[in-house]
């Protein structure tokens, strides 16, 4: 494949042109594109093309402004274009330079190595938009490209579509691509590629030619023999991190925190505020409130302890990550004391499961006796005498924090929780602020939900709005999708907005920014708090659910209209 030449001017936005190096490399490298990249401007030097790469390239492709440099490409093949083409779109750009080489080139590479069968898996922390967005990539990318794809989806509800046993064996190769834990027992013997939902999302050909090219066998009976051990591929296990093992134990964790909270708001609709009172046991209002506080709501940090530690080392993780989460809610030590549980005893298993060897006949005893006893043991004496009081300790301080919290203070956070949903529209920042918001449930603190769900509504809202007062910013198929957005928005997907950011995400992203800070700094001030971890306008008639319906209205309205407005101000006209 010839080699492709790049050259980035950033003038006076050197910060932007980095960027769009990094975008152009990492692009280039998903679709096996040689490639030499040049950054020209203040306060660089040391990066010139060299003479060869000039020599034996195809095309050069010139981004930005200022001295790029031209006379040394003599009758190359040469595109222009901005910074902003770049980070809005780099996959279209390359195939612009290329005039449709690289797309030719990955389709002949395909044609000649035949059709694959691919099977693959999609999930995410709340099972919604990133894992269907992420099977919808995989599907066309594989059409595209000549290959037979299956895709099962694993959301809070199950798996859908869910792969069968000789669909598995006749697969050439297994993509994962999950923002969560995903058990591989049943994929001993295939080669087998985990990465994330945004690598789907973003480049489905490059992640299908990437997957194809890297996936690592998973030793045939390996899941069998170490059924209680953990079954991932070398560059999963890398990728995997912090991050991800948290993430899987939100995902758990969310279904505790959605029936407990409307199961409670149920109980003071049908018996009153004093519904859960010694007094009134016996009736509808009490027994809903058992069901839901000492149920479910019990269950909570367990839940979150038990799949982060499930993460990190599959099944003999999951006792001792939920005993040492039951040990975090019998010492007050809440969601931190869980998480805290959860990483212990997950890392604790593993560490145990990898160093621990048996004769063969004794090897059984491993997941039912011996990584139990010591993984729980160990787990439970650091929670009783090292971790459990200092952290219950921080929890009191937060939680009396957050509740005692008014007028400026309630004001930044609100403007902090609802500015990080609109960031990345369901990436880290986004979960970050969703996970700890929806974990402070289970402590009784309710507010810094409603300025989440209620700053992650705000985007897909307000871009739905601005499709309507300003028609003209955007072309006839984003005008079409804005009704969907609403839609999405409604629901509390702010994934719904991830098209319109793409297209435009200089303009559109702070726009959507300022209309989520707004939206989450006045819920917070009005006094709104929130019950249920998710929903949308769907939770919101429900008794008790929401704590000053009025200012939820209000804050909501405010963040759409405030996005809505900037969106119009900032976005070019479309030609």
């Amino acid at each position: 494949m010839a080699q492709l030449l790049a050259v980035v001017g950033g003038g006076d936005l050197s910060t932007h042109a980095v960027l769009a190096v990094e975008a152009l490399r990492k692009a280039a490298g998903r679709r096996n594109q040689p490639i030499a990249l040049e950054l020209r401007g203040p306060g660089t030097s040391g990066n010139a093309l060299p003479e060869s790469a000039i020599r034996q390239a195809e095309a050069v492709l010139l981004v930005g402004s200022g001295d790029l440099g031209e006379g040394r490409f003599g009758a190359l093949r040469r595109a222009k274009v901005a910074i902003e083409d770049v980070l809005t779109d780099v996959n279209a750009v390359i195939d612009r330079v290329l005039g449709g080489a690289g797309e030719k080139a990955a389709a002949e590479a395909a044609a000649a190595a035949g059709p694959k069968r691919i099977v693959a898996i999609t999930s995410c922390p709340t099972g919604i938009a990133h894992t269907f967005m992420a099977a919808e990539g995989i599907q066309s990318a594989a059409q595209a490209l000549g290959h037979e794809v299956r895709v099962e989806t694993q959301g809070s509800v199950g798996a859908r579509d869910a792969l069968t046993a000789p669909e598995i064996a006749a697969a050439d190769i297994v993509l994962i691509a999950a923002d969560t834990g995903v058990d591989r027992a049943r994929f001993s013997g295939k080669r087998v590629y985990a990465t994330n939902t945004k690598a789907a999302i973003r480049d489905g050909k490059g992640l299908i030619a990437t997957a194809l090219a890297e996936a690592r066998l998973q030793a045939a009976g390996e899941a069998e023999a170490k059924a209680d051990g953990p079954a991932r591929p070398a560059a999963a296990e890398r990728k995997a991190g912090a991050y991800k093992h948290l993430m899987t134990g939100v995902s758990f964790m969310l279904p505790f925190v959605v029936a407990g909270g409307l199961l409670i708001a149920l109980a003071f609709a049908f018996g009153g505020i004093d519904a859960m009172a010694p007094g009134n046991a016996g009736t509808l209002g009490y027994a809903l409130g058992e069901i839901g506080a000492k149920g479910a709501f019990a269950l909570i940090v367990p839940a979150l302890a038990g799949y982060i530690a499930y993460s990190i080392a599959d099944r003999p993780g999951i006792a001792p990550g939920m005993i040492g989460g039951m040990l975090a809610a019998n010492l007050q030590a809440g969601f931190l004391g869980g998480i805290a549980a959860g990483f212990i005893a997950g890392y604790t298993a593993r560490f145990l499961n990898e160093h621990i060897r048996l004769h063969k006949n004794l090897e059984g005893l491993k997941p039912v006796l011996i990584l139990p006893l010591l993984a729980t043991l160990v787990t439970g004496l650091l929670m009783v005498y090292v971790v459990g009081v200092p952290v219950a300790a921080i929890l009191a301080a937060l939680t009396g924090w957050l509740k005692g919290m008014q007028g400026a203070g309630a004001l930044v956070l609100g403007l902090v929780l609802g500015g990080m949903m609109a960031v990345d529209m369901g990436g880290p920042i986004n979960k970050a602020a969703y996970a700890s918001s929806a974990a402070l449930i289970s402590s009784g603190v309710y507010a810094p939900m409603a300025a989440v769900m209620i700053g992650g509504m705000t985007p897909p809202l307000g871009i739905a709005l601005a499709t309507r007062l300003f028609p003209n910013r955007f072309t006839k198929p984003e005008r079409e999708a804005g009704g969907a957005a609403a839609v999405l928005g409604a629901a509390f997907i702010t994934e719904g907005a991830i098209p319109f950011a793409a297209a435009d995400p200089l303009r559109v992203i702070p726009s959507m920014v300022a209309g989520s800070a707004i939206a989450g700094a006045i819920a917070l001030s009005l006094g709104v708090e929130l019950k249920v971890p998710h929903g949308g306008l769907f939770v919101l008639p429900i008794p008790n659910a929401v704590t000053n319906l009025t200012g939820a209205v209000i804050a909501l309205i405010a963040g759409t209209v405030v996005t809505a407005l900037m969106v119009g101000l900032v976005k070019k006209r479309v030609a």
